[in-house]
């Protein structure tokens, strides 16, 4: 199992020196799948391979670790996010989506995964792309359990102001509308998205017309932070070849 782990030895808690308090550890692990190495073949997308984790970390070259988001710790938000990713030919991520995962920990997640680098997976017919699944543990290592605050996350998001959309793609005549779940930066770009609801065909269609929006990021006091919205995205019919990265539901 590829992993690694970032830390460093946190002294006796004082609720004064919160970021003193806390020692950051990640830990990355990369996911089983569901779909076993005989039968590699995405039923949305037939001509990308999904590799099972233990497939997929053989052929890891080079991983960034993630960093632990001051914010998030000051704020004691932990937990694990789950990304699935699309490496193509050359073994570079060309793109990573989010399964699951507070917007603060996704969003370094992300980051990172987009610089790890993997060894072409070769085929009877040469390198091909293929898609696999990355967990990775946010844990906060202090001395007592007691000394974490209860509902962290509760409390967080009360003090967080949302992110609102400025600026949007205009709505071709029959477009489709489909509700999308989108992780909005601190800088205001549309990092990932999910589909709540709306026809799954149209939903790279959808992914790719974020593209053109701005958003006014969420701010939690004077900071910009990342967090979700939903937002509803007209789409007209899906591009021939969009579906690359076809969701798979943890």
């Amino acid at each position: 199992m590829a992993s690694c782990l970032i830390s460093r030895r946190a002294p006796k808690p004082d609720w004064r020196q919160t970021d003193r308090m806390l020692a950051p550890v990640v830990l990355a692990a990369l996911s089983m799948s569901a779909v076993s190495i005989a039968a590699q073949v995405d039923v949305a997308t037939p001509a990308t391979v999904v590799l099972k984790s233990k497939a997929a970390n053989k052929l890891l070259l080079d991983q960034e670790k993630p960093e632990y988001p001051t914010l998030a710790k000051v704020n004691y938000i932990q937990g694990d996010v789950r990304l699935q990713v699309l490496v193509d030919p050359r073994g570079r991520v060309s793109e990573a989506h989010v399964l699951k995962g507070h917007a603060f920990l996704a969003a370094a997640a992300l980051n990172a995964i987009r610089h790890w680098v993997y060894r072409p997976y070769k085929t009877d017919s040469g390198p091909t792309d293929f898609s696999t699944l990355v967990d990775f543990n946010f844990a906060l290592r202090i001395q007592k359990v007691n000394d974490l605050p209860p509902q962290p996350e509760d409390f967080l998001r009360r003090q967080v102001r949302p992110p609102a959309v400025l600026t949007e793609s205009p709505a071709s005549p029959g477009a489709t509308k489909l509700r999308l779940r989108v992780l909005v930066s601190a800088e205001g770009n549309a990092m990932d998205s999910d589909l709540v609801e709306g026809p799954p065909s149209l939903f790279h269609a959808a992914r790719r017309s974020l593209e053109g929006w701005t958003f006014q990021p969420a701010r939690w006091g004077n900071h910009a932070v990342p967090w979700y919205l939903d937002v509803d995205v007209p789409v007209g019919e899906s591009p021939p070849g969009a579906a690359r990265l076809a969701p798979i539901r943890p």
